[in-house]
């Protein structure tokens, strides 16, 4: 039955209402659901359902209104694209039947499918071809679809095929900001890793910072770091952070190829373990009993070395992506070099504590010891004298109380050893006057100080700090060395260099020989000169006293 112009116009008119409102959807499987409704209400039909075509032409998603949610669960299988359903995806123009069975592509229903008469497919197409396909069965006022049915759903086709594009943008830009929003987060955990592993060479302070950071990007519930020891063999938990720590403390000690931590530790690689509660080799029950349903490993790599295991534990069922994995792959790559260079820091402040411990010993072996003994040899032989030579052993007592008490003033001044322990709050020039009253009181010699015009307040701490040790350890070498009666300072500056001279009139050395008399101090100095971007220059001839000569840059801003 053919329309009138007015009903025409009507549905026409309805249509144009309905297409705005699909133009709205952005949600592709509700906007699916809408345009098979609408198709239904404009064409009269009793059920209606729609198609929608993957990139390769393959059916992807079928919706169809109509039949109740749990009809059509009981239907055998969704459609996969055969019979008239098929052949209506290898059409470009609309396809109406009066009886879908008397059809010879029809391939009949699955079982519980409810039976249909009427047909109308109408493709569902844009500029690059088809997008879907829209299907009518059942025309409810008349036995068979007609041509001004077909028309109208040919026009909401048209209106299908924009909104589904629409919403098909919508979702591609929802995912491309999901993944640029785990990008950013990805960048902002690797920064602030990356600044922590930089910032500091404390152990605690890496392992902690650096769990932390990992626990909140992959919001779990629990962390724990186990290291490897000396031994190569034993894994050691050092840190736990998160919930349930007394059923992580059950079993914090793991031999290599022990459990998920000593597997990961020998093979070097990363092991998730997605179903606790049903996996045997997992060792630590008091951990699942505490309801945490997966655990994930990762070495601690430093170049080909295993440092320790990071396990992360998480009471969720979702597991963790392979770019979770890889992202904290990397991250825990950062963290085994980190925890390498901590280790290799704390060992070498072990070995300089260990060297200026065998300094010190040799100094007081071969310094003030040997004066003392000097002092006992004398007495001794003062002894021996009482009964022949009262001048002589008074002489000899005399000579002996100048020894001790030299020995007392060479003692006070080792073991001040002419430095304050930081330069204080006053400044560079403050920080020199100190050292020169120290030594004054501490060897009863004489120092002449020639100060700079300016106040050196463009001096940054760390080259206030290295010239304040230079002159510390210059002094030092002075009074324990070259037994000097007048020393001489003065700070200076030029366009590009703060400069200062230390010279002592004591007796001077053989400066290809130097290292055996100052030790360390040469060394010393030249590093702090360095680091500071200076340098330094030290002469010295037997008789003739000693000139330490140092320089830093002005202006450089650290």
């Amino acid at each position: 039955m053919l329309l009138t112009r007015e009903q025409l116009q009507e549905r026409l008119f309805a249509l144009h209402r309905a297409s705005l409102e699909l133009v709205k959807d952005v949600s592709l499987e509700t906007l699916l659901e809408r345009i098979a409704v609408t198709a239904c209400e404009q064409a009269g039909a009793r059920y209606a359902a729609l198609g929608v075509l993957d990139g390769k032409g393959k059916l992807e998603k079928f919706i169809a209104v109509g039949m109740k949610h749990s009809e059509i669960k009981r239907i055998a299988h969704p459609p996969v694209g055969k019979g008239l359903i098929g052949e209506l995806m290898d059409t470009e123009i609309p396809l109406r039947i009066p009886v879908i069975e008397e059809h010879p592509k029809s391939s009949g229903f699955p079982a519980h499918h409810p039976q249909m008469t009427s047909f109308l497919g109408v493709p569902i197409r844009n500029s690059e071809g088809q997008v879907g396909q829209i299907y009518l069965t059942d025309k409810l006022d008349a036995d068979e679809f007609s041509s001004d049915d077909e028309m109208i759903i040919q026009m909401l086709a048209a209106h299908a095929a924009a909104a589904i594009a629409n919403a098909r943008m919508v979702a591609q830009m929802r995912e491309r900001d999901a993944a640029l929003t785990r990008r950013t987060e990805e960048m902002r955990l690797l920064n602030d890793i990356a600044s922590t592993l930089t910032s500091s060479l404390d152990l605690n302070e890496i392992l902690n910072k650096t769990l932390r950071l990992v626990m909140n990007y992959l919001k779990v519930e629990a962390g724990e770091i186990f290291l490897l020891e000396e031994d190569k063999t034993t894994l050691r938990m050092m840190l736990h952070r998160g919930q349930a720590a007394e059923a992580f403390w059950t079993r914090n000690v793991f031999i290599l190829g022990e459990g998920y931590p000593g597997l990961v530790a020998k093979t070097g690689r990363p092991f998730l373990s997605d179903n606790l509660e049903d996996d045997e080799n997992f060792l630590r029950k008091a951990v699942v009993a505490a309801g945490f349903k997966q655990v994930l490993c990762i070495p601690l790599m430093s170049g080909e070395n295993v440092m320790g295991v990071m396990s992360i534990s998480s009471r969720s069922t979702t597991p963790f992506d392979e770019r979770s994995v890889q992202m904290l792959s990397a991250v825990c790559s950062w963290a085994g070099l980190a925890i390498e260079n901590a280790r290799l820091h704390t060992n070498a402040r072990r070995l300089a504590v260990l060297e200026e411990r065998d300094r010190i010993g040799m100094d007081l072996h071969d310094g003030i010891i040997q004066s003392i003994y000097g002092v006992g040899l004398g007495l001794e032989g003062a002894k021996h004298l009482l009964d022949e030579d009262v001048e002589a052993v008074r002489r000899k007592i005399d000579h002996a109380i100048g020894g001790l008490n030299q020995a007392i003033r060479d003692l006070r001044a080792y073991i001040l050893d002419l430095r304050p322990r930081q330069l204080g709050n006053d400044g560079f020039m403050n920080g020199i006057k100190r050292l020169i009253a120290e030594y004054r009181a501490n060897t009863f010699s004489e120092v002449d100080f020639t100060m700079p015009d300016s106040d050196l307040k463009e001096l940054t701490q760390s080259q206030a700090l290295a010239l304040f040790h230079i002159c510390q350890e210059a002094l030092a070498n002075a009074a324990k060395h070259s037994k000097a009666k007048t020393v001489q300072i003065s700070v200076w500056t030029t366009d590009e260099r703060v400069l200062m001279e230390i010279h002592d009139d004591g007796r001077g050395f053989d400066t290809s020989q130097m290292s055996s008399f100052i030790g360390h101090g040469l060394a010393n100095m030249k590093t702090r000169a360095h680091s500071s971007g200076g340098d330094i220059d030290i002469s010295s001839n037997a008789g003739e006293g000693t000139t330490v000569l140092v320089w830093v840059p002005r202006g450089i801003k650290q």
